[in-house]
């Protein structure tokens, strides 16, 4: 089993002809809401391609919540160490995704900030026995710490997503996995990452401040990864991009959906690659998560 422990939101999206720039008012050509947050996509990434999977967090006691909720259970997560938080509204993502795939993110943390006692006596009633811990930036940078200690004291590998990127404690780098993508590669190593021999640079750059292992994500550029005893570069298959909203999440739930089946690394990889892809062809952060049929599918046609 793996356990998610992080953010659950829902995503207000709005289709726009472009990124707006500082005070301009676009008009957008569409809206729709769906079910997101770094946390509860990477669960239900890593559930789609065959993982069991529990999520541990906090909703609000408004409506949003309550559809989150729904949303996981339906998926077949485990959703018991979810709390409703009373007098607490639920996470939010404002999103704009401009007509090339690209987008903009304005989150207001809500419910996710209201991580407490309940939460680390569910997570570690879990822990025992896991294949797995998913952690993001979404919630208090001392509940990811707690969490990363707790996991220790049971053994069990954590993978962290650095995003939104802030500095990282030497807690966090010592005993994660660390998944960025370039930009937030760039705000972690300092200089623009835009080329593999970038993302080598700083998958190297971590590793001597003490990462446990790097693996940086460049979108259709593929990425590089660096964990004891192999290091590499991979590449993505080529798609049609239509909105690149998690895609990262999409990448690291097949990525340890595919490391809890024990498979090698660089095939885990190449997981995550095919999954982030086939993300960013659909819409939508949940919606456009891919199925463990369609990872396989694209792998085989590359």
């Amino acid at each position: 089993m793996l356990i998610v422990f992080g953010s659950i939101n829902m995503d207000l999206v709005s289709r726009v002809p472009h990124l707006p720039a500082p005070g301009e008012t676009l008009t957008g050509s569409a809206f729709f809401q769906a079910a997101g947050g770094k946390g509860a996509n990477q669960a239900v990434a890593a559930r789609r391609v065959g993982a069991q999977v529990a999520m541990v967090g906090c909703v609000g006691d408004d409506g949003f919540g309550q559809t989150l909720l729904r949303g996981l259970a339906a998926e077949g997560i485990d959703v018991r160490g979810v709390r409703t938080a009373q007098g607490t509204p639920s996470g939010i993502a404002q999103i704009a995704v401009a007509q090339s795939g690209e987008n903009q993110i304005i989150v207001c943390p809500g419910a996710n900030h209201a991580i407490g006692r309940e939460e680390f006596t569910w997570l570690e009633t879990l822990l025992p026995g896991a294949q797995g811990l998913l952690l993001q930036l979404e919630i208090p940078q001392e509940a990811n710490e707690r969490a990363v200690d707790l996991a220790i004291r049971h053994n069990v590998p954590v993978l962290l997503d650095p995003a939104p990127v802030r500095p990282l404690p030497p807690t966090l780098l010592r005993h994660c996995l660390l998944t960025p993508n370039a930009t937030e590669a760039a705000a972690l190593a300092g200089g623009p990452v835009e080329s593999l021999e970038d993302a080598q640079r700083v998958a190297h750059y971590l590793r001597e401040r003490g990462a446990r292992g790097v693996i940086v994500t460049l979108g259709a550029l593929g990425g590089y990864y660096w964990t004891e005893p192999e290091e590499g570069a991979f590449s993505s298959p080529k798609v049609r991009v239509v909105d690149t909203v998690a895609a990262g999440d999409a990448f690291n739930g097949a990525l340890a959906a595919a490391l809890a089946e024990h498979r090698p690394f660089q095939e885990a990889v190449r997981w995550g690659a095919a999954a982030g892809a086939l993300a960013v062809t659909k819409r939508g952060a949940q919606p456009s998560l891919p199925t463990r049929q369609e990872v396989l599918a694209l792998m085989r046609e590359g």
